[in-house]
């Protein structure tokens, strides 16, 4: 048999119910896997993947009203660890900053005394990793440092902000949604206030602009396919202004220069370089209305919320205007715009006046899973699933399909290899921009379905009033069977049972139909709870009184038949020995119950006193029956061995009596023992009462105590027994001293008052309107108290004590605490809870732990085989630090676990996984770059002549636009003439225009621009200009005069500030090279990046990324990491591997140089070799410091020269071990 153990100590804990209205938007889904959300002025932070509450901040005195986690972009080592930072914002603008494994507070910031608007933590790594930016209103943006507290500027706008987003492709550039319009900001810097006051756009509400006005008579389609200026410098029109209805403004992450708005009934894209509406996704009339937006990474799709608290998500259809099939019919009018399919949807709610959906947060990781977050306290989450479809459904759906993606885990991959597609939302679909090749469809891609699945659910208390009953007290008799329950009467009539050491909800019973009063428990495995209706016209009510038997669930009607139309009743009170129950009314006499055989016992005479308060006593006579009783049974068991011989009359009475009583009583047991009970009048008399078997007797009265008021409540414990009064006094009588002291607590009525349980604890709670404090009544002091509107800002509706050192607090904000004796609201540390289900969460690991994990994650094989056991690795840290790394592995999914043992699965991919366990951002951008660059330069390689095949795998697999600059050429040449295009089409002004125009010069697309130039109108003042410019355009040569003098003229416009003038007459005598270098000189990085990407070939291109890889690196830019980036993309992976080294990246670094010797990417030579040892030596020093022996040795063995003394230190100690 197991060894039994009990789990006596019960963490101090909060069990949440509904949120309130301003805890709307105070939801966040952080890259380290937790989800944390306000409720109230608390912060809930659950795990995402067992959908259990980790963490319960409590510090905040006002309602929560945003949470965001802080960004995890930046390398990670023994000296910036993983940790779970977090920062609240309340509705009296205090902004908390957390630890939240310790949940203490790291900081706390106030400006203003208003709710912020909005915050957010920088994203930029390589600036410091502690800058919050927060919106305090009206007008102000204030950049704080969230470590310290202190503030780094303030800078006010004109309007009042509602919100901001970066520009994820630009930390400089930032966007406020106002009251009135969007505010752009292009110089936003940690170091200094924006010193302009940003470009003011003004947005005319979608509803008033004139397509609308049409929609009417040519039919929805061709009133989208119209054109919305939506966007205009001017203010508009007093009549046409709506106050701005956009609910949200979001730049879309997955490629650059893109914007969305929401509102209710549509989300407008707009393309940002020529301001215009580039996409609508429109409601139909019936479709219920957006509320929120979440726009992903990976893909170019959108998670909508809708008021229904439906999921839904959309994803963009691929353009195939362009490479449309030759052989069909050409639509006559294509519609060309941004089209978001539906692909999947999620199951809506039931929504109520009480229950609506508030804010939906997605998983930025691996963005396949959203929560919603309901406003009764549900926290659903949904994960996204593929399911791939037979050929044959093909054409059901009338959205073009959705294909595999060709790699996993950033590497292609076989159809037999081991994959888990629903990883992330990259490795469900694919790029889907691939759109002519037939061919290369059918042979390797196959369609897939998405749909949501409903993986986890938390559901909190419902709303209150609440009357809670601790389960008896532990003792060394029921030590076996002992669970520590705690019973919640609700306001609907269900009695929701919790465990209270893992906080989750043990049963729920529907067992009244109207509001709970009271509970009482009968033993550990049952109670009784009762419920009165609303009083009718007459004052009378229908009581309900149920006997509950737990385990089974099965609840009688204790009352048998009564019940309805009587007054109602007050409370319910059990005797010592769980066998009688008083029940008091309001204006009728009290009724005593047994409540072994619910039989009534005794129903008061009409001239009975009006009882106020009862209890009853501790002491009984059970140990003397007990005696008796087995002298009963001796005499009885003579009398049937001796039948003959006479037996005295007195034992054949007691005879007689017992066996009747044995008979009426199923348990032989049950034996009725002598109570007694005390309570007290309408005067303060005091009446003292014995029941015994089926007889209540009347034995003492005690004269009211002068300074005492009209007595509310009684407590009895031992000698010791407490009165309390309408006017606050407590009154503690020593039975055994015969003397009384009365207290005068000055907190008004006295609504309860409950002994501690355990032997000798004579400490007490008493329940007041305004709060409640603990006494000790043998000191008869006060140990600690709590007041509403002092301390705390709710309200106490009940108490009750959960061991003998912790209390039980109801409040009004539909909490339920457990709370230590001094009453003090404490968070716990994370790590010492007792979870029901393990939770992967390295950030809980002490530092050392979780940089330790993830090595053995990384450097599989460990001697020769794939494990998931850490106990047969020599890592000597303690046995408890062991364990809980193994916890935290078996916690892992067995896809994950598969998956991780693979012996195929290569290094990257395994880099790549590993970044996406720990939500590590950085690591994940750089493996995904790193693993795309190895992979397609290897493929490269080998096949030099041939040059057709390797086009195609890069056509299919390119690495995804939200990279950018990163991206392959041709990838990036096609995307921006898709985009041009667009805009092309799109285009309603004489600026539109003429920047469609510009770019297309830039992209090398003369024919087009001609014919945008020759439009314009012979009004326009541009109109002679224009023309020139055509004329231009069409007849420069190569002629060499002609080259010099255009070049000459450039040269000088560049000079005289006209620079984009001056690099558009460059490129059109094929001098982009210059054009960039003038770019460059100029500050212009991005965009010179952009024209070197689009019209140069690939050496002349890298040679203008190195220069602006050197620029990234100086000393006041500070981007190494973006710089690694760009080199990677190049290809120059010596120089990555050495700047990774050189930033003391050592990890980082070691496991890129042994993909790169995987791949030989490397030439090998003796600096490289040096490199490489360097690099092993120093990874295998941080390893040691890690306690990481074994990796140590593994890595200090490669290093060659470099490793030498390190190895011979690393096995030192092993010898002198084995010499003892």
């Amino acid at each position: 048999m197991q060894p039994f153990t009990v789990n006596i100590k019960l963490a101090a804990r909060t069990l949440t119910g509904a949120l309130s209205a301003p805890n709307r938007g105070a939801a966040d889904w952080g890259w380290q896997g937790l989800i944390a959300y306000g409720c109230h002025s608390l912060v809930l932070v659950v795990d995402a993947n067992t959908a259990q509450t980790l963490q319960v901040l409590e510090r905040h005195k006002a309602n929560v009203v945003k949470v965001k986690w802080a960004k995890e972009n930046y390398h990670h080592n023994i000296g910036s660890p993983y940790s779970l930072r977090l920062a609240s914002a309340d509705a009296t603008g205090k902004i908390i900053v957390w630890d939240v494994a310790t949940g203490t507070a790291r900081c706390e910031i106030q400006e203003h005394a208003k709710p912020i608007q909005d915050m957010q933590w920088l994203w930029n790594q390589d600036a410091s990793r502690d800058l919050l930016l927060a919106v305090h209103p009206p007008n102000y943006i204030v950049l704080w440092n969230a470590d310290t507290g202190t503030k780094l500027w303030k800078k006010s706008y004109a309007e009042n902000i509602l919100s901001f987003s970066f520009d994820p492709f630009d930390p400089s550039h930032l966007a406020l949604l106002t009251s009135e319009g969007i505010v752009f900001i292009s110089d936003f810097s940690p170091s200094k206030a924006p010193a302009s006051s940003g470009k003011k756009v003004y947005i005319s509400s979608p509803h008033s602009s004139p397509s609308h006005k049409l929609a009417a008579t040519t039919g929805a389609k061709k009133a989208l396919d119209k054109v919305k200026i939506l966007i205009s410098n001017e203010k508009p029109s007093a009549e046409s202004v709506t106050l701005n209805d956009c609910l949200q403004l979001s730049y879309l992450p997955s490629k650059r220069n893109y914007m969305l708005l929401l509102y209710p009934r549509e989300i407008l894209i707009l393309d940002l370089e020529v301001n215009q509406t580039v996409g609508v996704i429109a409601i139909e009339r019936t479709g219920v209305p957006f509320l929120q937006v979440i726009p992903c990474f990976q893909r170019d799709g959108l998670f909508c919320l809708h008021e229904n608290g439906c999921i839904t998500l959309r994803v963009r259809r691929p353009n195939c205007s362009i490479t449309g099939t030759p052989n069909e019919e050409p639509d006559p009018d294509p519609v060309q715009e941004l089209t978001y399919d539906l692909r999947s949807q999620c199951d809506a709610i039931r929504v109520t006046k009480t229950v609506r959906p508030f804010s939906m947060v997605c998983c930025p990781v691996n963005e396949n899973s959203a929560a919603l977050i309901v406003s009764d306290g549900r926290v659903m989450i949904w994960e996204l699933k593929s399911s791939i479809s037979g050929r044959n459904l093909r054409n059901s759906s009338s959205a073009s399909p959705l294909y595999s993606p060709v790699s996993f885990c950033g590497i292609p991959v076989g159809a037999f290899q081991n994959k888990l597609p629903d990883l992330s939302l990259d490795n469900m679909i694919g790029q889907g921009t691939v759109a002519g090749e037939e061919q290369l469809r059918s042979s390797f891609l196959q369609e897939v379905h998405l749909k949501f699945l409903l993986t986890g659910l938390l559901s909190g208390l419902p709303l209150p009033p609440f009357a809670i009953r601790m389960c008896p007290p532990l003792t060394t008799k029921n030590i076996k069977q002992y669970e520590p329950l705690l019973a919640v009467g609700t306001s609907n009539g269900s009695v929701l049972v919790f465990h209270l050491t893992s906080g989750l909800l043990h049963k729920e019973l529907s067992i009244h139909s109207c509001e709970v009063k009271g509970i009482e428990w009968i033993s550990l495995s049952g109670f009784i709870s009762f419920a009165t209706s609303t009083p009718n016209n007459l004052g009378l009510v229908r009581n309900e009184l149920q006997l509950v038997d737990l385990p089974t669930g099965r609840s009688v009607a204790f009352r048998g038949e009564r019940g309805s139309d009587e007054p109602a009743i007050e409370m319910i009170k059990v005797s010592h020995l769980k066998q009688y129950l008083a029940v008091i009314f309001k204006d009728k006499p009290l009724e005593i119950w047994d409540v072994r055989t619910c039989t009534l016992l005794r129903e008061m005479s009409k001239n009975f006193p009006t009882v106020t308060a009862l209890e009853w006593s501790p002491s009984h006579n059970l140990k003397s029956l007990r005696k008796k009783q087995l002298a009963a049974r001796e005499a009885m068991a003579r009398q049937t061995v001796a039948s003959d011989t006479e037996v005295s009359s007195v034992e054949s009475s007691v005879i007689s009596l017992l066996q009747e009583a044995e008979s009426k009583s199923e348990l032989s047991q049950n034996i009725s023992a002598r109570e007694h009970f005390v309570f007290t009048d309408v005067d303060g008399q005091v009446y003292h009462l014995t029941v015994e078997g089926n007889s209540v007797k009347d034995s003492a009265r005690i004269p009211p105590d002068g300074s005492m008021g009209s007595i509310t409540c009684i407590a009895w414990k031992g000698d010791t027994l407490v009165l309390g009064d309408v006017d606050g006094n407590l009154n503690f009588w020593d039975l055994k001293a015969r003397v009384s002291r009365g207290i005068p607590t000055h907190r008004s009525w006295v609504k309860k008052i409950r002994f501690a349980p355990g032997k000798g604890n004579q400490k007490l709670i008493a329940m007041y309107n305004d709060g409640a404090e603990v006494w000790d009544s043998k000191e008869v002091q006060m140990v600690s108290s709590l007041r509403s509107g002092r301390n705390v800002n709710y309200r106490i509706l009940d108490v009750d004590w959960c061991t003998s050192d912790k209390v039980i607090l109801a409040s009004d904000d539909g909490c339920i605490r457990v709370l230590e004796m001094s009453m003090k609201p404490s968070c716990f540390r994370m790590d010492e809870q007792d979870l029901i289900e393990p939770a992967w969460c390295p950030y809980l690991l002490v530092p050392r732990a979780s940089l330790a994990l993830k090595a053995f994650l990384l450097h599989q094989p460990w001697n020769e085989k794939y494990s998931l056991d850490v106990m047969n690795i020599d890592y000597p840290e303690n046995e408890n630090v062991k364990n809980l790394i193994q916890e935290q592995l078996n916690s892992l999914s067995n896809d994950l676990k598969k998956l991780l043992l693979d012996p195929d699965f290569t290094l990257l991919q395994r880099c790549l996984l590993v970044a996406r366990l720990y939500g590590d951002e950085s690591e994940l951008h750089f493996w995904t770059i790193a693993a795309h660059y190895l992979h397609s330069l290897s493929q490269e390689k080998p096949a030099k002549p041939t040059n057709a095949p390797i086009l195609q795998e890069q056509l299919v697999n390119p690495l995804d636009i939200c990279y950018d600059i990163l991206c392959e050429n041709h990838y990036f040449q096609k995307f921006q003439l898709e985009r041009v295009n667009l805009q092309e089409v799109k285009r309603s002004t004489y600026d539109h225009t003429r920047k469609c125009a510009d770019q297309l010069l830039l992209l090398g697309q003369t024919d087009r621009a001609v014919q945008l130039l020759l439009e314009t109108s012979s009004e326009n003042a541009h109109y002679y200009c224009d023309s020139l410019k055509a004329c231009l355009v069409t007849t420069v040569t190569s002629s060499g005069p002609s080259q010099s003098t255009i070049k000459l003229v450039a040269t000088n416009m560049i000079a005289n500030g006209k620079l984009s003038e001056g690099v558009q007459l460059l490129c059109l005598i094929d001098k982009a090279a210059d054009a960039c270098r003038y770019l460059q000189t100029y500050g212009e990085w991005n965009r010179a990046a952009w024209l070197a990407k689009v019209r140069l070939n690939s050496e002349e291109c890298a040679d203008v990324l190195k220069r602006w890889v050197d620029h990234l690196c100086s000393p006041q830019v500070n981007q190494k990491s973006k710089a690694i980036l760009v080199l990677l993309s190049l290809g120059c992976f010596t120089k990555v591997a050495e700047m990774l080294h050189s930033m003391r990246y050592f990890d980082r670094a070691a496991l890129f140089v042994e993909a790169c010797l995987k791949y030989g990417a490397f030439e090998v030579n003796d600096d490289t070799n040096k490199l490489i040892h360097a690099v092993y030596a120093d990874y295998a020093r941080s390893l040691k410091l890690l306690g990481f022996k074994q990796g140590a040795i593994i890595f200090a063995s490669k290093a060659g020269e470099a490793g030498k003394d390190l190895l011979m230190e690393l096995k030192q100690p092993k010898e002198e071990v084995t010499q003892e």
